[in-house]
C-alpha cells in the first residue's frame, strides 16, 4: 500500500538526497524523458484512430523504413530535451548526427551537463500488429568542459552511463530505470497521469528455463550459436531442459519479460551482419547497465558491453543479455568449450 502512493518523481527525489552534490539536474533530466513517454503513451494507444499508423515513404539512418510513430517519438523526445535545458546534445538512433542543443540557463551560470542517447520507438516493425513497443534512452554527463557538445562527448563507453532506462508500451505502459542504485518499475496510472512504483529493487533471477532468439536465422548462425540453441532445446532434467522459447521480436519487449522472469536474449553476429545488428549506444548499452545493476550479465559473445569503445553513432554489436548463469553457458559454446 505504502509504494502506491509513491510516484517516479518523488522515488528520483529521494535517491537524489542521498547524494548532497547533486544539483538537480539529472533528477528533472529524467522526469522531462518520462513525460515525453507519457505523450508517447497516449498517441501509442490510440494510434488505430488517428492517421498516425504506417510508412512515412522515408528511410532513416539505418535504411529502414520510417514509421509514422517513429517520427513522431523522435521529434517529442528531442523536443522535450531541448525545453528541458539539461541535455547538451541529444543522439537518436533516427538522426545520422547528434543534435547539439543551446546552453538554455548559461546566463545563469549553469552549464548543460548531460549527452541523452534515444531509441525512440524500438519494435516499431510491430506498431500495425499492437505488439508491444517501447522507448529506450541512456545519459551520458558531457566530457567537454564547456562550449558546444562533441562527438567525443556523445562516444562515451556504457560503463559511463549515470542512468539509463526503457519504457514499454503495451497493456499498460511501464517505466524502468536505474541510476546506479538498482532498477525500478513504474506504472503508469491513467487515472491520475502519473508513474507509480511498482517494481522495488528488480533482481533477474540467476538461471532461467527461457531463451529469445529469432531461430529464423539458425542457417546464418556460427556452430556456437547453433550447438548452444540445441543444446537448450534437449531433455535432461537434471539442468531443467528443454528451455521454452519466448520471441516477441520487440527487444524492449523480450528483455522486460526476461528481467522479470528470467531469461536470455541473443541477437549473434550472423553471415549477413557480422558485426550484428544491434545498436550499442541506442540498445544494447542502456539495457546493459539495466541488467548488470539487476544481477544479469550483458556480453557480445565474449567481451563486456559496458566496456566497448564505441567508433560512431549507429555502431552495431552482437549482444547476449540476461540472467547470470545463462549468458555465461552461452559464452562457453561460442568459446567452444566443452559443456
Amino acid at each position: 500500500m505504502v509504494n502506491r502512493f509513491t510516484t517516479l518523481y518523488r522515488h528520483i527525489i529521494e535517491e537524489e538526497r542521498k547524494f548532497p552534490e547533486a544539483t538537480g539536474q539529472l533528477s528533472d533530466l529524467l522526469y522531462d524523458i518520462a513525460l515525453a513517454c507519457k505523450v508517447i503513451s497516449l498517441e501509442v494507444n490510440r494510434a488505430g484512430l488517428i492517421d498516425i499508423l504506417g510508412l512515412t515513404g522515408e528511410e532513416n539512418v539505418q535504411g529502414e523504413a520510417v514509421k509514422k510513430l517513429d517520427v513522431y517519438a523522435n521529434e517529442i523526445l528531442t523536443h522535450m530535451m531541448r525545453i528541458g535545458g539539461h541535455a547538451c546534445a541529444v543522439c537518436s538512433e533516427e538522426d545520422e548526427n547528434f543534435i547539439p542543443m543551446e546552453d538554455k540557463f548559461s546566463h545563469h551560470g549553469v552549464l548543460n551537463k548531460y549527452i541523452v542517447h534515444f531509441d525512440p520507438l524500438d519494435g516499431s516493425s510491430n506498431i500495425d500488429a499492437n505488439i508491444s513497443i517501447g522507448t529506450i534512452f541512456s545519459i551520458y554527463r558531457r566530457v567537454s568542459k564547456d562550449g558546444a557538445a562533441t562527438l567525443e562527448d556523445c562516444l562515451q563507453k556504457g560503463i559511463k552511463q549515470v542512468a539509463a532506462g526503457y519504457v514499454v508500451y503495451g497493456s499498460s505502459t511501464i517505466m524502468v530505470y536505474t541510476a546506479g542504485k538498482g532498477v525500478h518499475g513504474f506504472t503508469l496510472d491513467p487515472s491520475v497521469g502519473e508513474f507509480l512504483l511498482s517494481h522495488e529493487n528488480m533482481q533477474i533471477p540467476k538461471k532461467s528455463k527461457t531463451y529469445s532468439i529469432n531461430e529464423g536465422n539458425y542457417s546464418k548462425w556460427s556452430d556456437g550459436i547453433r550447438n548452444y540453441i540445441e543444446y537448450v532445446k534437449q531433455n535432461d532434467k537434471e539442468t531443467s531442459r528443454p528451455y521454452s522459447s519466448r520471441y516477441v521480436g520487440s527487444l524492449v519487449a523480450d528483455f522486460h519479460r526476461n528481467l522479470l522472469y528470467g531469461g536470455i536474449f541473443i541477437y549473434p553476429a550472423d553471415d549477413k551482419n557480422r558485426n550484428g545488428k544491434l545498436r550499442l549506444m541506442y540498445e544494447a548499452n542502456p539495457l546493459s547497465m539495466i541488467v548488470e545493476q539487476a544481477g544479469g550479465r550483458s556480453t557480445n559473445g565474449s567481451n563486456r558491453i559496458l566496456d566497448i569503445q564505441p567508433t560512431n553513432l549507429h555502431q552495431r554489436t552482437p549482444l547476449f543479455i540476461g540472467s547470470d548463469e545463462d549468458v555465461r553457458l552461452a559464452e562457453k559454446f561460442l568459446a567452444g568449450e566443452k559443456i
